[in-house]
């Protein structure tokens, strides 16, 4: 096992690094980079997209660009080149990336083009919201999907079965971000009743609260995002759970069990339970993490929670490049390692499973 894992913290650099190739040449391609940016806000015209008209494909402007662009806005060459220089824009972008990279390497994520904040504390800033939303989602969804995939696989064929199945359909269906604005029609204040706060996860006196009081307070904020946020993802490990149930009780081992006079509860916790819930259980790190990454830039505006999704949605609109590639960088390289969390997982779960022979 140890040699697997080796070879797989090994495959890490590669993998990074082509993610972090293809990332940054194609941001080449993309008009508008920063210092265009810059000036479209000068002229009052809120960001680039607002007053672009072409641009250079590696994000800065070409000689010819700039006649145009300084001719048009009445801007002098020289401001032009000190953004340029300011943004580290230029240089090749052969050299920025490498200079990129070794920064990377020491966890220098840079700062912020227009924030004046390091990379780093920003994304800290900005993490509890995700976290938030990433745990207890997660948490929701096993809570309800395993029972749930239990009960089914059981009953299966039965009238539970089909209307459950009914409801799981119409719950996947359903987008979270228009769940997400029935909830707040519905129980925060839209037209109907004011149950549950519309922003933020804490209330403004959430310090002058008791500790019970901060639980309580953090809580009812937190239900509605958590319900909009979870509602397609309990659906999906639900019928993973009842298909993987399903799939163990057909085997031979359990007709034996039965056969020998054990209980249906005894046959069905205590021998196909840990083999049913093998890719349920060992999946949940990258489902957390898969989660806490996606954060849905739409929940998170529609119940104002400044999380990651809108950090990174707001970093690409205004071309704000250290936080687009230091966050790209570090969740690339944590999602790298709960891959390889979630083989250990498997492991830890069954340890029958031998990764290096199937290799082999």
């Amino acid at each position: 096992m140890g040699a697997y894992i080796l070879r797989r913290l090994l495959l890490i650099v590669p993998t990074l690094l082509g993610i972090m190739v293809i990332n940054f040449a194609l941001v080449q391609f993309v008009p508008g980079g920063p210092v265009e940016q810059v000036i479209a806000q000068m002229q009052g015209e809120g960001d680039v997209f607002g007053s672009f008209a072409g641009g250079a494909e590696d994000g800065t402007m070409g000689e010819a660009d700039n006649e145009a662009y300084t001719g048009a806005r009445g801007l002098p060459q020289e401001f032009i080149d000190e953004l340029e220089a300011q943004y580290g824009l230029d240089k090749p972008p052969l050299e920025r990336f490498f200079g990129m990279m070794w920064n990377y390497m020491r966890l220098d994520f840079g700062e912020s083009y227009f924030r004046s904040i390091s990379v780093t504390d920003l994304v800290l800033e900005k993490m509890p919201v995700s976290i938030t939303l990433g745990l207890w989602s997660t948490l929701l969804a096993y809570l309800i999907s395993i029972p749930l995939g239990i009960r089914k696989a059981v009953s299966d064929g039965t009238r539970f079965d089909s209307w459950t199945s009914g409801v799981i359909i119409a719950a996947y269906a359903i987008p979270g971000f228009l769940f997400a604005v029935i909830l707040v029609v519905l129980f925060a204040g839209g037209s109907y009743w004011q149950i549950f706060p519309l922003r933020g996860l804490t209330s403004d006196n959430f310090s002058e609260l008791t500790l019970l009081g901060k639980v309580v307070d953090y809580l009812w904020h937190i239900t509605l995002p958590i319900i909009a946020y979870t509602i397609a993802s309990f659906a999906t490990l639900t019928l993973l759970t009842k298909n993987s149930f399903l799939d163990e009780i057909k085997k031979q081992y359990v007709m034996t069990a039965r056969a020998k006079g054990l209980g249906e509860r005894s046959v069905l916790y205590g021998h196909v339970f840990r083999n049913a819930m093998l890719i349920v259980i060992a999946g949940f790190p990258a489902a957390f993490m898969s989660a806490f990454f996606g954060s849905s830039v739409l929940i998170e505006t529609i119940f104002s929670l400044d999380g990651l999704g809108r950090l990174g949605f707001e970093a690409a609109v205004s071309r704000d490049y250290p936080i687009m590639f230091g966050t790209l960088f570090f969740f690339g390289l944590i999602g790298l390692l709960v891959q390889i969390l979630s083989d250990l997982m498997y492991v830890l779960v069954d340890p029958r499973i031998d990764f290096e022979k199937r290799e082999g």
